[in-house]
């Protein structure tokens, strides 16, 4: 349980650090925040397995360029 919140806590931090940058454009800061989101989600489904996060990162990260797109 601990490790799932220093990761969901790193998670957090390293998303805001990096959706802070003024120049990115917005379909960037939704690559981002899509694989902060994933990782996050693949760390809770799979019980902090390292697979499972950058799998979560990976899928969010495409899954928000995507969206990031068409808006």
């Amino acid at each position: 349980m601990k490790s799932r919140i220093q990761a969901s806590l790193a998670a957090t931090v390293a998303a805001l650090a990096l959706g802070a940058c003024a120049n990115m454009t917005h379909e960037e800061k939704s690559t981002v925040a899509g694989a902060a989101i994933g990782g996050v989600a693949g760390s809770a489904l799979t019980g902090g397995s390292t697979t499972g996060t950058l799998g979560g990162a990976v899928v969010g990260g495409v899954v928000g360029h995507e969206v990031g797109k068409r808006n």
